[in-house]
């Protein structure tokens, strides 16, 4: 079944949260409320940053962020994709790459030329889709990948 991806709604933001702390921060103090207020800032849309959730049917799947700021203060550098998850009963059916290509559509939209993000482990994920390795750095004791992608408006 194909995913249907859209603007995330206040329906999405509690599985989303729960989602994302198991993700990127099961080893932080940061709870599932915590990051739920933080996408429902996102939910109501500046023109700019935005948070896109993958439904199959009524099931809120996966998520991915255009936002400003990222990881600060590793770099200075804007606009980023973040956040990008998929629940493991859902992943290897294509919904990480539509969820990509999604924030790529709409980042052209508002004429973002350049994207970036940050990983640990999704290089190969990323380079398959055309993102590229800017520069690799320490973080928080492990190694990470600074990478961007040229966006076609």
């Amino acid at each position: 079944m194909t995913p249907i991806i859209e603007p995330m709604t206040e329906r999405d933001v509690e599985a989303m949260a729960r989602l994302r702390v198991a993700a990127f921060f099961e080893s932080t103090a940061r709870t599932p409320d915590e990051d739920a207020a933080g996408l429902r800032m996102l939910l109501p849309g500046d023109g700019f940053e935005t948070a896109l959730v993958a439904r199959i049917g009524d099931v809120s799947v996966g998520t991915c962020l255009l936002v400003r700021h990222e990881l600060e203060p590793a770099h200075k550098l804007t606009p980023w994709l973040a956040g990008l998850v998929v629940d493991d009963a859902y992943r290897g059916r294509g919904i990480g790459r539509a969820l990509v290509a999604a924030i790529e559509a709409y980042a052209a939209s508002i004429g973002v030329q350049r994207l970036y993000l940050y990983t640990w482990e999704a290089r190969d994920f990323y380079a398959g889709l055309g993102w590229v390795v800017v520069e690799q750095f320490e973080q928080e004791g492990g190694a990470m990948l600074l990478m961007a992608r040229e966006i076609q408006l």
